[in-house]
C-alpha cells in the first residue's frame, strides 16, 4: 500500500484527523486531481466538477482538524479515493 493510500485510507475512516501532515493532505489533493492556489496562508484548492472549493491552513505542521473533515466529505461525495 503506497504512503498516498494509507493516507486516503486513514481521512476516510476519520480516526485521527488531528494527525493528519498538513503537506501530505496538499499532496493528496494534488494527486486527486485539485488545482492549488495560494493566497497567503490558504492553499485553495479547486476541480472541475467538484461544486466545493477546500480552502487549507496550517495548524502547526498539520492540518486542522475541521478541515481534514470537510475534505472527507467531499472525497465521499464525489467519489474521488478510487482515483489516488
Amino acid at each position: 500500500m503506497s504512503k498516498h493510500e494509507k493516507l486516503l485510507t486513514q481521512i476516510l475512516h476519520g480516526k485521527s484527523d488531528a494527525n493528519i501532515q498538513f503537506d501530505d493532505l496538499c499532496h493528496l489533493l494534488r494527486r486527486l486531481g485539485f488545482e492549488e492556489r495560494v493566497r497567503s496562508s490558504h492553499h485553495i484548492f479547486r476541480k472541475d466538477g467538484v461544486e466545493e472549493r477546500i480552502n487549507l491552513q496550517r495548524d502547526g505542521s498539520k492540518a486542522k482538524v475541521y478541515q481534514v473533515r470537510q475534505v472527507r466529505a467531499i472525497i465521499l461525495r464525489y467519489k474521488l479515493g478510487d482515483e489516488a
